[in-house]
């Protein structure tokens, strides 16, 4: 890409960002999202934090997707999850996926 095709896509991207951003503040309070959209965008973070957290948790770094012992992540990501849906603390679930992880990367 020359500079030119750089500098318009970062222009374009910030126009498109900006623009989709402010259509709720151009809009006001005439703006009202039906019930059914606003039932969706509850499930937005956790679908985002999926979205982001599952290839990282569940793949090798060649890309391959991996649940072998040596997976260290997807096993402290399962009892972190374990003690969240038991204990339903986040200290607690961040505590418990650091210290399996930490004993998996020692023994294993």
């Amino acid at each position: 890409m020359t500079s030119t095709q750089v500098w318009l896509a970062i222009f374009g991207m910030t126009f498109v960002t900006a623009v989709t951003r402010a259509m709720f503040l151009i809009g006001g309070e005439r703006t009202v999202l039906p019930a059914r959209v606003q039932r969706m965008l509850r499930y937005a973070p956790a679908a985002a934090l999926a979205a982001v957290v599952l290839p990282d948790v569940l793949t090798t770094p060649d890309g391959a997707l991996s649940f072998a012992p040596s997976n260290h992540e997807f096993y402290a990501t399962l009892s972190g999850l374990g003690w969240f849906l038991w204990r339903r603390t986040m200290l607690g679930t961040i505590v418990t996926g650091m210290v399996v992880f930490t004993l998996l990367r020692i023994f294993i």
